[in-house]
This record gives C-alpha cells, sequence and structure tokens, in this order.
C-alpha cells in the first residue's frame, strides 16, 4: 500500500511515482503536507480570484502563495515541522480572506471546493487529510496529467517569481494567473482543450516571470558578461553559497567583506560570477565543485559552511561529516540544518551565524584548477552578433544547439557529455542551468574566438536563450523560429526546468528532445498530444540523435 504518491521530479521511482519515499529523500509525510499546502492554496485562491473582480488584492496571499509552491518544488524543503506551521498559517489566511470576501458581499454558495473550508490544526489530522487530496485525487488519467502538468509550471513560475520579487520587482498579473489557475485545476467540468490551453497559458506566463526575473537581476547587477571563473582555491576559511537566489548572494559578499572569510559558487550559483556588481569583491573567489548531485562528495572537502538558498539539497549521508555545516535560508529546509530567517523590516538577512562558523573551519581542499568561461546572456550575445551571424553566414557555425536544463543523478545522463563531445567543430552549444556541468569543462575550443559552449546562466536564464533565438529569427528575416539553424536537445529535472519548456512551446519552439526520460506525468494520450502539435520527442542513443539533428 502507498504512502504518499508523487511524480513532480524526473527521478520518479520507475519513471512511475514514488510511493514509499521520494528517490530525492523527501519522507512520505513531508510528501503528503506538500500535498495539503497546495490544496488550501488551491482553496485560499477560490476567494481570491473573486475579490480581485471585486478589485481587491491582497499582497500577503500573493507572497504566501508563491512563497507555499516555492517550498514544494523537489529538493527545496525537506522539513516537516516547517509544513506542518505552513498548512496552520494556509488555514488562517484563508480564513481571513473568506471573511473579506463575505464583508464585500460575496456568496459563499458559489464556492464548493473543499479546501475553501477544510480546516484542523491537529497534525494527525492534516496527514490523515494530506492522504485524501493528492495527485491521485483527480482519477482520470489524462485530467490529472493536464493538471499536474499546470501545477508544476506553476511552481517553477513562483520560484521565479520569488527571487524577483526579493530584488523589489512584482507583477500582479502574474499573481493573478497562478491563482486563477490553481482554481482551474480544481474545475471537474473543464474540457481536455480548454486543460491544454490552460497548459499553454501557463507557458505564457513562464515567459513573462522570467523575463520579470531577468530585469530584476540585470537592473541590480549589471548585464553578466564574459568572465573567466577561477575553479580553484584560495588558503582561507570560506562559505560555499548554493542555490539560486542572487539577493542572499549580495547581503553574504557584503557581510563577509573584511572578515578573512572567501566566498565560492556551487551548482547554479556558478553564474553570480558574471555580474559586474560582484566582482568588485575581491573575496569571491569563484566556483566549488560541479552541479547540485555531486555535494556529497564537494561539502566534504569544502571543510566551510555551506549555504542553501533554494533547491538542490541532497539528504546527508549518515557517514558525512558536514551535516553540522549546512545552513538553509528562504524556501529551504532540512531537519537539523540551521535556517536563517527571512528578511524583516526592510532589514537584510544576518548572515553572522555562518561566518562565525566559516572562521573556525579549515580553508577548502582544491579538487580540481583552472577556469571555466561563461556569462553568455541575451546582452553579451547582442554584443557579438556581428560576429555570430558572420560566422554563420560563412559556414563557420554550422548549427546551435539548445542544451539547457537541469543535470541529474540518473546514469544515462552521460548522454549529454557523450552527445556535447560528439558534436561536429561547426557547431555551438547554447546553454543555461545545471545541465551545463556535463560538459562545461569539456576542452571544446572555439569558433574564431567564439567559445563552443555559451553559458547564459541559470536556469531561468533559459529566458536569455529564447531572446537570443527570436533576435536571430529577426537578422535572419525567418519566417518562423523553427526555421533557424537551432536544434533542442534538453535536459530536464524539477518544476523549473517544465517551465521553462512550456515557455518554449509558447514562444512556438518544436521538435524539441527531452531526456533523458519523458515525465512521468505525461500520459499517453497527453503525451502525443504533445508530439503531435510540438514534435516533444525523447532522447536516443547519441549516434541517432546525431543524424536526425544534422540531417545526416
Amino acid at each position: 500500500m502507498s504512502k504518499m504518491f508523487c511524480y513532480q521530479c524526473q527521478e520518479a521511482a520507475k519513471n512511475t511515482g514514488c510511493t514509499i519515499q521520494g528517490v530525492c529523500g523527501k519522507t512520505a509525510d513531508v510528501a503528503n503536507l506538500q500535498d495539503l499546502l497546495i490544496y488550501l492554496s488551491k482553496g485560499i485562491s477560490h476567494y481570491t480570484v473573486r475579490l480581485r473582480e471585486m478589485g481587491v488584492e491582497s499582497n500577503d496571499v500573493n507572497k504566501f502563495i508563491v512563497d507555499s509552491l516555492f517550498m514544494s518544488i523537489t529538493n527545496a524543503n525537506f522539513d516537516k515541522e516547517r509544513f506542518v506551521t505552513r498548512v496552520g498559517q494556509a488555514i488562517d489566511l484563508r480564513d481571513a480572506v473568506r471573511a473579506l470576501f463575505t464583508a464585500k458581499g460575496g456568496n459563499i454558495a458559489d464556492i464548493t471546493f473543499e479546501g475553501a473550508f477544510w480546516a484542523s490544526k491537529s497534525v494527525e489530522e492534516m496527514e490523515q487529510k494530506a492522504t485524501e487530496v493528492g495527485v491521485l485525487a483527480t482519477e482520470n488519467e489524462d485530467v490529472r496529467s493536464l493538471r499536474e502538468l499546470t501545477i508544476y509550471g506553476l511552481k517553477g513560475m513562483a520560484a521565479y517569481a520569488e527571487h524577483a520579487f526579493n530584488l523589489g520587482h512584482e507583477d500582479k498579473t502574474i499573481h493573478a494567473f497562478i491563482q486563477k489557475a490553481l482554481v482551474d485545476t480544481t474545475n471537474d467540468n473543464l474540457t481536455a482543450e480548454e486543460l491544454t490551453a490552460l497548459v499553454l497559458a501557463t507557458g505564457e506566463y513562464g515567459v513573462k516571470v522570467m523575463a520579470l526575473l531577468d530585469k530584476a537581476n540585470t537592473s541590480a547587477y549589471g548585464n553578466p558578461e564574459i568572465t573567466k571563473v577561477n575553479i580553484g582555491v584560495r588558503n582561507n576559511p570560506a562559505i560555499l553559497i548554493s542555490g539560486h537566489d542572487l539577493k542572499d548572494m549580495e547581503e553574504l559578499l557584503k557581510q563577509t567583506d573584511g572578515t578573512g572569510v572567501d566566498v565560492y559558487t556551487h551548482s547554479e550559483m556558478l553564474p553570480a560570477n558574471y555580474y559586474p556588481a560582484f566582482k568588485k569583491y575581491k573575496h569571491f573567489v569563484g566556483n566549488y565543485g560541479s552541479s547540485w548531485w555531486g555535494q556529497t562528495q564537494d561539502f566534504e572537502t569544502f571543510n566551510g559552511p555551506v549555504l542553501f538558498t533554494t533547491n538542490c539539497i541532497v539528504p546527508p549521508k549518515s557517514t558525512s561529516t558536514y551535516a553540522d555545516r549546512i545552513y538553509t535560508t528562504g524556501a529551504s529546509g532540512f531537519p537539523g540544518f540551521i535556517h536563517i530567517e527571512d528578511r524583516k523590516d526592510g532589514k537584510s538577512k544576518d548572515f553572522s551565524k555562518i561566518i562565525e562558523h566559516a572562521k573556525k573551519c579549515a580553508s577548502p581542499i582544491e579538487i580540481e584548477s583552472g577556469e571555466i568561461v561563461g556569462g553568455f546572456a541575451h546582452a553579451q550575445v547582442f554584443a557579438l552578433a556581428d560576429k555570430i551571424v558572420e560566422a554563420v553566414k560563412s559556414g563557420a557555425i554550422r548549427k546551435f544547439f539548445v542544451m539547457a536544463g537541469c543535470d541529474g543523478r540518473m546514469k544515462g545522463r552521460s548522454y549529454y557529455t557523450e552527445f556535447a563531445q560528439a558534436l561536429p567543430s561547426d557547431t555551438v552549444i547554447l546553454t543555461a542551468g545545471c545541465a551545463k556541468y556535463r560538459y562545461n569543462k569539456l576542452p571544446l575550443g572555439d569558433i574564431g574566438g567564439i567559445p563552443r559552449v555559451l553559458d547564459a546562466g541559470q536556469c531561468n536564464d533559459s529566458y536569455s536563450l529564447a531572446v537570443i533565438a527570436l533576435k536571430l529569427k529577426e537578422v535572419f528575416n525567418a519566417n518562423d523560429i523553427n526555421e533557424l539553424p537551432i536544434a533542442y536537445n534538453i535536459a530536464w529535472y524539477e518544476q523549473k526546468a517544465v517551465i521553462v519548456l512550456l515557455a518554449l512551446l509558447s514562444l512556438g519552439v518544436k521538435n524539441i528532445h527531452l531526456g533523458p526520460t519523458l515525465p512521468a506525468f505525461l500520459s499517453p494520450n497527453v503525451a502525443d498530444v504533445l508530439v503531435k502539435n510540438f514534435g516533444i520527442a525523447p532522447i536516443g542513443s547519441v549516434d541517432e540523435d546525431m543524424k536526425l539533428f544534422l540531417g545526416e
């Protein structure tokens, strides 16, 4: 008998779903409480959608729902107590907006969704209810697939909206869409066609939220620029910062300045090295280690404390020596890890505890040396546009391969390393996200001074890749983005990759190859729709795909 059901990430057990414990390490009780939190967020949204029609907007609700969606992303938060508290807060907030709704003359009888009313502060009753409201509560497989595809897109969207919010950028239309979409996933009267339209609308708002975050990041820290990133170490105590949040990065660098403590990036924080505003900090050394799933080795040798600003946490092994050196903040959490509280009253987070901890630790052990090159977001690529266009016209560059997305533990992901190695020397890889760690340290060379791996940044910077493609469409006077010499061979792992995929589909991109497996949450019929309408396909062997992509 299953204790849970979760199939939101690429590692879903047997590519079907985790039923005992998540492959990610998430326990059944945490998985179920996450389901209950989403259920109550839908209940809250039933009121706020109607209140918005009355001209009433709740900033507290907007922030709460975005944060709740973000907390339930794969590998972000494993802390049961945080979710118990959050569920209680959801009930209180929902009851408050219900009271406001009735005070404004709203008719409660119009709302039949149980999540708009159910309440209990008993942990036992929370856990019981949680088993009844999860993914499998929707019996029709195709409806379930389309609803969950939307929900997972919303989770990715929420992550990006939260990062933008932390930098003072917000778009109320995004909140309105998220809440309306949550309500729509509870509507049993929507047809498959209407649910498919909802999925595509989610992609459209995905583009919107990634543009918002791009504006937030670049207005705060400047446009990323071509940067050689050190991957060696210095002989100072240090903090390793992981996750995605650049506001946390900024505040940590400010508070460590002059303390004798160095700062290194890890995994998806690597692109912080590309921003001009961070380069003024002499104690900002470079990047340490590889992508998220290698942390059980990287953290051992780093010696100093590690700060998770978001996902991706891997539960430490019982034999690990670093568990007492891990700190979390924001949406992230893990039982036993020290959590640094959110900002209050406009003040910065207080990183003094992790800084003092770092001072008592040995300096990192060097595990590699040299440099890797990145910083090819859209502004930097546009600066090279003439050179790139000339290389395409002359035949020096035959084709671009978008190999963005996520890395992961599955052995089959060696495909992406082998694929990059097998690409002809007249091709260029456009990448963003941690998938790049499969090939960004390979000696792939350059084409007339243009590196053959152009790293735009984090997973959300896949927006840059879309902007670059649209610019090339303009430059080459193409009628369709799919006429360009660009192929899409994307790796996925979690929900931020889902919103990137939906965003690309909304822009009209077709024939995307997705791997290392197609999502378990795509029912056969939904997968068939994506194949027929958008040309979505699973990866094959390197040789087969190379022939397919290059027409040989």
